[in-house]
């Protein structure tokens, strides 16, 4: 059966309209196919052309300024890399610290000096009443053996004629030269034992006349002479050498009355402390390291070399320059089971001012136990390297940079680091940085935002237009 032809023209149209709908949903994959293969040199030569980096900036002087930006000329230098180790200063042992004691049974009647207060060897500290049986009884020897030596020197004087006349014989004589021997040695003794409970001479003087001590003065302690270990002598040319204190208005042996012990109307036992003076002159600064960094510290303790000490909430204001080289006396041979940390020790001669009030006189130290330090101690020379603060350097995932000046503009240079610290970078020193240039010191993160910021503006700070229109490169 023959299809009727009007019905094969619709077919027909309805095919071509499918089509026109089709092409016109797909019309912007297929004209974008036809483009792209028509023009393909026009597209490549409408391609920016690829810019190189900048490297340098302009900065005015009020600029300048506002970053504190500062450029010096560099030049190689030798470097000890250093390991950070914190401390903190700590009394010295048997030289920061004294304390005094009661030195017989007795009740405290008076104290003299307080906490804070400043004393010399030889002020009073306490009053005691003495209630030692024992001391009362020394008096009493002592009296009874001087008043029978004086007896028995009368008796010898009388007996003196008598034996050169030949009434009595001479070995009575001898006799009571014995017995004088012996009383010597006993009183020897009893004034002795008295000094040694704090008496002075006059005291026991006025007890051999019969006027008995029932009160006793406490007095601070005379300083003790440094004894040198070669020789286990004091030095006696500066007795004071360990307990001097060093201001201009106090030039002598003081201390300060740190803590008390003992309070007013308290018995007190022959021995007891009463309280705690102590001189800060003569200090330790205690680092605190892990067991790995022991090999480095022994070496920097072996051979004497000196430590950079920063010491927290220090202000150097109005205090002398602290002159004197810190080295490692000596490590410690535990560890401290709860911070898993082994002790060094480092000498520090303190500093210190007083003030009066009130007709009293007190001290200042410029550094105090508990004090907070951070000791960098060294462990590797760095010779002929180039050494900049920290600040001076910027870092760009692996690359380095540093600014040269020149004039109004800074140059960025990629550098080599050796080694870094939270204080200084250590460059080497090879041609990227010579020697004499001058190199921006701080400000170098903030240089490098200014840098993106002027080449992303599109205005490049190395070049510069004339009046003729020509574009030239800094110079």
């Amino acid at each position: 059966m023959r299809i009727p032809r009007i019905f094969r023209l619709l077919g027909g149209i309805a095919v071509v309209a499918s089509l026109g709908i089709v092409a016109f949903v797909t019309r912007d994959r297929w004209l974008d196919a036809i483009g792209s293969r028509a023009t393909p040199t026009h597209a490549a030569e409408s391609a920016p052309a690829p810019s190189s980096e900048a490297t340098v900036l302009k900065l005015s002087v009020q600029a300048r300024k506002n970053l504190g930006l500062v450029a010096k000329p560099v030049k190689p230098q030798t470097y000890w890399r250093t390991i950070q180790v914190p401390g903190a200063i700590v009394d010295r042992p048997g030289r920061s610290d004294r304390g005094v004691t009661a030195p017989a049974v007795g009740a405290v009647v008076q104290v003299h000096a307080f906490p804070g207060d400043t004393v010399k060897p030889g002020d009073r500290l306490f009053t005691l009443r003495l209630f030692s049986e024992y001391l009362q009884n020394t008096q009493s020897e002592l009296f009874k053996a001087t008043r029978e030596t004086e007896l028995v020197k009368e008796q010898r004087k009388r007996l003196e004629d008598l034996a050169k006349d030949g009434t009595i014989l001479g070995s009575k004589l001898i006799d009571l030269d014995s017995q004088l021997r012996r009383q010597a040695a006993a009183i020897q003794a009893y004034r002795q034992d008295l000094l040694t409970r704090g008496l002075n001479p006059e005291q026991i003087d006025a007890i051999t006349e019969g006027k008995f001590v029932s009160t006793i003065e406490v007095v601070a302690p005379p300083p003790v002479a440094v004894r040198h270990r070669a020789t286990a002598q004091p030095d006696e040319s500066n007795p004071q050498s360990e307990t001097q204190l060093i201001d201009n208005r106090t030039a002598s042996v003081a201390y300060e009355v740190q803590e008390l012990k003992a309070e007013l109307g308290h018995q007190v036992q022959a021995g007891q402390l009463l309280s705690v003076l102590s001189n800060h002159h003569s200090l330790y600064i205690e680092g605190h390291a892990f067991k790995n960094e022991a090999p480095a510290l022994e070496k920097a303790a072996q051979n004497g070399w000196p430590l950079h000490i920063e010491f927290a909430e220090d202000d150097s204001a109005g205090w002398p320059a602290l002159d004197q080289s810190f080295q490692i006396r000596h490590l410690a041979n535990s560890i401290d089971t709860a911070n898993r940390t082994f002790d060094f020790f480092v000498p520090l001669t303190n500093q210190s001012r007083g003030y009066e009030k009130e007709g009293e006189t007190f001290v200042v130290w410029r550094f105090r136990p508990g004090q907070r330090v951070r000791l960098h101690v060294p462990v590797e020379e760095l010779k002929n390297v180039i050494v900049l603060p920290s600040g001076a350097v910027v870092r760009e995932g692996p690359e380095a940079y540093v600014f040269r000046q020149n004039g109004d503009l800074f140059n960025r240079i990629a550098v080599h680091v050796l080694h870094e610290d939270r204080l200084n970078v250590v460059l080497a020193n090879d041609s990227s940085v010579t020697s004499g240039v001058y190199l921006a010191q701080s400000a170098a993160a903030s240089l490098n935002r200014v840098l993106k910021a002027q080449a992303a503006s599109g205005v490049r700070a190395d070049v510069h237009v004339h009046a003729d229109g020509t574009v030239h490169a800094a110079h």
